[in-house]
Formats: C-alpha cells, structure tokens, sequence
C-alpha cells in the first residue's frame, strides 16, 4: 500500500520533533522546588513545577551551564604558549573536561606573549569557534595582556621580556586574526596610551578589564569613565608588599560601576578577603572565576612552563611559581569556587549561579544563556553540592546531553 506523500511527510516532522524534545528534572537553583524543564531543538520551551521529582532517592540541583571568563587552559591544553602547539583537537579536548565540571561557556584566555604565538594561536581558535563539536560552548575570546604593568608581583606570572605598553595597530591585528572574537581585554590603565586604547576597545564593543596594574584612584576612575567596566581576579595580580593606603585595592572596591571577577580557589584569596569582597560588590557585581591552566585536571607534580620554569602543583591544588614564589594561576574549576563562595558568605545557591553564570552572561552580551527560562539555551547543569565542590551529575548544552556521571 502506498503512503501519500503530505502524510508521510507530516509522519517525519512529527518523528523528528519527538527525537528533538526533551525533559530533565531537578531542584530549580532557584527556589529548591522540583521542576521540569522541557528541551526542544536545543532551546528551553517549558519549565513547570512538579508536586515531587521521579527519582527522590537522589534528589539533583538543576541551573544554567556555569560561564567561566578566565580559562588560560586545561587538562594539558593551553591557549597561548608556544610549547606543544594548540591545535583543533586539544581545543575540543579542553572543552569536553570542562564539560565534565559543568562549564557549558567559556572564554578561551590567551596571557602575555609573542605577536606570533597569539596570532596564530588566535587565527586557529576563531577558525575551530564554531565547529559543530563545541555547540556553541566557545563564546569568544580573553587577552590577559600583554599590556599590563612590568612590575614584579602586579605582573604576576606573566613573562616581562613580552610585557609591552598599549599598541593599538598590534592589537587590531589580534582583533583581525580572532575573526573580531575578542570579547575582553585586561590591561594596566596606567600605562602610556592606556586610557584612549580603552575608549578604543568599548567603541568597537570590547569588554574592557583592569588588573596586573597598580594604578592610582585618579587612574582608575578616569578608566571607569572611559569603559572599564570589570576588575581581572581583584585581589590577585598585585604586588606582596603595597601602602596601606594607596594602592589599587581600595579604589576599586569603592568604584560601584566596576564589577569584579574573584577566584575562589582556596589559594589565591583568603576568606575574609573574599568575605569583604562579597559584602562590598554584592551578587550583582560580582564575578566567580577560576584561572584555570593547562595544568588544571592533571595530576600534582612538578612540570615545566613554555619558558623552561617549574611549575609546581600540590596534592592540595595549588599551582605555583616557586622561583617568583607566586602563583601560576589555577588549578581548581570554577565548580569549586561557587561551592566555597556560599560556605564563606552564607550566599544562597541562586546568588552563587548568578556570579558564576548569569552576571557574566550580562556583562558579555550572551543574551541568550545565564539564566533558565523560556527561549534561552538549553544549557542546564544537574549537580549536588559537595563539601568543597558542586558534584556534576549531568551536562548539557544546546539540549544535547554533553556529560554524564559515570558515562
């Protein structure tokens, strides 16, 4: 017998839409109640609340993907050093293992070096961007540098034969080999030409960040005024040894219209820096980041830098320097510091995914993610929380089941 074409045709839609839907459960982050969010062809079209979850035996978090601005790397793969080449593969490999911690968007970060190395390395991460493979997880670009302050301890790790002051034409050429991806910059605004190469960067879009500097309240604001708009890792990136009161801390505490990214990976803030931190910029200007490296996800030992440094990686974490005796950015992901973010502030849950998800999304101009509602990303975490971490359970992104416990 024959099937008439419209009928086999409306057969097919409806087969396919019933393949394209999905349903997850979970406590709403933001209210602790049992919901259903309905998934069809990548995008939330439904959530409703449920008298009780299917499975009560092991009850799970539900909360948009977790937005991390600050990756330099991870699990062996790095973005901007020359050593062991970035190439497309490492790039979904990074990808897929921050999957696994519940990152559904981040910013690929690229720290002071070469011309060439970031311009190769910006050229291959626009041209793997949108492959199919990352659905969308790769939202642009971080420059850490390499206009920052060549001051030991505000340099951090960053090496100083590739610090330099603002070059406006450089830059457009790392703009250029990014396909226009950038979507932030870290500089020192002290710097000669720093403040008109801000009021540069916020014309074309770019999402201007001050840190590695030790500019004064005068510069600092007149940054403000001119686009800055965040502090990188406020705490961090600035010398042992400052005046008690003049250095950049207190200005950019004070400043209400600069937001501030933290890392709260047990190493480089204390509680209660990161108590006072909290109570001044509050959870809605405030940023969770990690900082983590290629040597996050790696087991502790000591390994070498693209400079031929050691590196040193604890049982405890901590990634370090030992020759600068600073640290070498992170090795904890940013699932860690949401959780030790609400032990040290007594945060709720809803304020901890508003810094680590939604105030990012903002601040970048991700419309479309940081929240769960209705015609937003289907990119959804299924978690419990740990004693000093969010235990991912589920991973999804653009409504694809991306993780999976024990998968």
């Amino acid at each position: 017998m024959k099937i008439h074409p419209l009928i086999l045709m409306i057969v097919m839609i409806f087969a396919n839409n019933s393949i394209a839907q999905t349903k997850v459960e979970g406590l709403l982050y933001l209210t602790k109640k049992p919901v259903v969010v309905e998934i069809k062809n990548g995008k939330i079209v439904n959530i409703h609340q449920i008298a009780k979850l299917s499975d009560q035996s092991h009850p799970v978090y539900i909360a948009p993907g977790l937005i991390d601005n600050q990756v330099n790397g991870f699990a062996g793969v790095s973005f901007c050093f020359a050593g062991g080449e970035l190439t497309k593969e490492g790039i979904l490999k990074a990808t897929q293992e921050l999957w696994k911690i519940g990152v559904t968007t981040y910013l690929p970060t690229l720290t002071t070096n070469t011309r060439e190395v970031m311009i190769r390395n910006l050229a291959l991460l626009a041209a793997t961007k949108n492959d199919e493979a990352l659905h969308g997880s790769v939202a642009g670009f971080h420059l850490e540098g390499p206009y920052i302050s060549p001051v030991d301890g505000y340099r951090g790790a960053h090496p100083l034969k590739y610090v330099r002051k603002p070059d406006w034409n450089e830059f457009l050429e790392f703009y250029e080999a990014s396909g226009k991806n950038i979507k932030t910059i870290t500089l020192a605004p002290e710097l000669d030409g720093a403040i008109e190469f801000i009021r540069k960067c916020t014309a074309l879009g770019i999402t201007v960040a001050i840190g590695h500097h030790n500019g004064s309240k005068e510069i600092i604001d007149e940054a403000v005024l001119n686009g800055a708009r965040i502090v990188t890792h406020l705490g961090n990136g600035c010398a042992n040894m400052i005046n008690r009161h003049l250095n950049p801390l207190w200005p950019q505490l004070a400043n209400d219209k600069l937001m501030a990214s933290i890392i709260c990976d047990g190493f480089h803030l204390r509680d209660e820096e990161i108590a006072v931190f909290y109570k001044v910029k509050g959870p809605d200007k405030t940023i969770i980041t990690s900082d983590v490296t290629s040597f996050a996800a790696l087991p502790p030992g000591e390994y070498k830098n693209d400079e031929g440094e050691t590196i040193e990686l604890t049982k405890e974490g901590r990634l370090s320097l030992p020759a600068q005796n600073v640290l070498y950015g992170s090795a904890s992901p940013i699932s860690r510091g949401v959780a030790r973010i609400m032990k040290i502030t007594g945060c709720t849950l809803s304020e901890a995914i508003q810094m680590s998800s939604t105030n990012p999304a903002k601040l970048y101009g991700l419309n479309d993610r940081g929240v769960l509602a209705k015609g937003k990303r289907a990119d959804l975490i299924l978690f419990e929380i740990g004693d000093s971490d969010l235990v991912m359970k589920k991973t999804y992104v653009e409504g694809k089941l991306v993780y999976e416990e024990g998968e």
